[in-house]
């Protein structure tokens, strides 16, 4: 395992005083590859809290750019960066934060061709897109590769997180969740407003990211209870959250007793693909 440097034990000393983290655990998120997709509401506060924290390699895949309506959630990036690829101002913010940090950039869209290769060089996945067709192209090419999920998804003053591993098995012996156990198919495309259409309160995309970010780091230093079987639901006009059980659903077509889906090629035949971010 990596050790730290003396840099890194000053840097990172107020997770080494934890009990539950140490050297050994700030040695884990060292040498810990997260793939993060999109670079937006979701994946700013994600990359930046990620890289404040010692994760030693964060890979970034967006494809857009940036633009002066995104600055209002969009937190990686500034006035200056209008213009420019996601991926590049959010690096620039990650090594602003930490320089230690190895910043890998995907600059393209994520699609059924390079998702599965894309994921498989990574430990976890974090999904924060804006739109249903990305979100079950990443689920499945997770479940396909076995790499754990960190899920989470934006109203426009609530959001949800969840994580998804449904490759490994309960306490019962039954299989973990996916998305697909929730809402088996994506809705039709246009049915459900992404964030340009029903507008989001900036706020939130932070709490959300956030805890995203932490529900990451915990997973890679496997501390408490995960959200793996269960939804984390933010209301922020309540203001409430809530914790739902969400249970393996065994007629779900991707990880159920008799799957449908094989492959992504279904996500090839529809041509579906993103690049956009929450």
């Amino acid at each position: 395992m990596a050790t730290l440097t003396a840099e890194e034990v000053q840097r990172y000393k107020r997770h080494l005083v934890l009990r539950d983290v140490g050297a050994p655990g700030q040695q884990k998120l060292k040498a810990a590859r997260v793939l993060v997709v999109g670079a937006g509401g979701l994946g700013s506060p994600l990359v930046m809290y990620l890289a404040a924290a010692g994760l030693g390699t964060i890979g970034i895949v967006d494809d857009d750019h940036v633009s002066i309506d995104n600055l209002q959630r969009q937190i990686a990036h500034g006035m200056s960066d209008a213009g420019r690829l996601k991926v590049e101002s959010a690096r620039d913010a990650i090594l602003a934060i930490n320089p230690l940090t190895h910043v890998e950039m995907h600059a393209e869209r994520l699609d059924a061709t390079n998702a599965l290769d894309l994921i498989a060089g990574y430990d976890i996945v974090t999904d924060g897109s804006d739109n249903f067709a990305t979100r079950y192209l990443v689920s499945d090419a997770c479940y396909f590769a076995k790499r754990p999920l960190v899920y989470a998804t934006l109203g426009s003053f609530d959001g949800y997180v969840s994580l998804f591993k449904p490759y490994d098995k309960m306490a019962d012996g039954t299989p973990y969740p996916t998305l697909r156990c929730l809402f088996p198919e994506a809705p039709p495309e246009g049915l459900v407003a992404n964030c340009a259409e029903a507008g989001v309160l900036g706020p939130v995309a932070g709490v959300i990211g956030t805890l995203q970010a932490t529900e990451t780091v915990k997973e890679i230093l496997g501390l408490g209870e995960s959200l793996a079987g269960r939804l984390l639901i933010y209301d922020a006009l309540a203001p409430r959250f809530e914790l739902v059980s969400v249970a393996w659903d065994p007629d779900n077509p991707l990880s159920g007793q008799n799957p449908t889906i094989h492959d992504l090629s279904g996500h090839r035949r529809t041509g579906r693909a993103c690049a956009a971010a929450e």
